[in-house]
């Protein structure tokens, strides 16, 4: 897990969307979270992971954008959203192990090919009719 240094973090306060009465017309209690991949502190490798992400919320020119406007408060609004940025740098973080191709084993695949010619068998014997002494 790589740590977000939050001097890197870009916060600009904005109006909520929706729903609120007269409290979201007044307050600009949303937060527009702004971080700059490349111009982080962040390791090469997690940076080319977070680029090659696809994700809608990182822009062109490699900046996250992430809006937070669940909460009535800005620091939860705050929070809410770094923890986001948080959860997005530790899925790019994360290193999948490559896999090793194997074979099969020389029992597996006869125990297979035995297998189907047993049930092609099985499916010789549907539709013959019964006995040769009907008409």
């Amino acid at each position: 897990m790589h740590a977000i240094n939050p001097d890197e973090v870009e916060f600009t306060a904005i109006r909520a969307q929706g729903a609120g009465g007269q409290n979201v017309n007044k307050v600009s209690s949303a937060m527009h979270l702004r971080f700059d991949i490349a111009a982080s502190s962040l390791p090469l490798a997690v940076k080319e992971r977070l680029l090659a992400l696809g994700d809608q919320r990182i822009t062109d020119a490699g900046v996250v954008v992430i809006k937070a406007q669940q909460h009535r408060s800005q620091d939860m609004n705050r929070a809410e959203a770094l923890q986001r940025l948080q959860e997005l740098v530790d899925r790019a973080a994360f290193v999948p192990k490559t896999r090793r191709p194997t074979k099969p084993t020389r029992g597996s695949q006869i125990r297979r090919v035995d297998a189907k010619i047993q049930r092609g068998r099985i499916k010789a014997l549907r539709g013959r009719g019964g006995s040769d002494d009907s008409p």
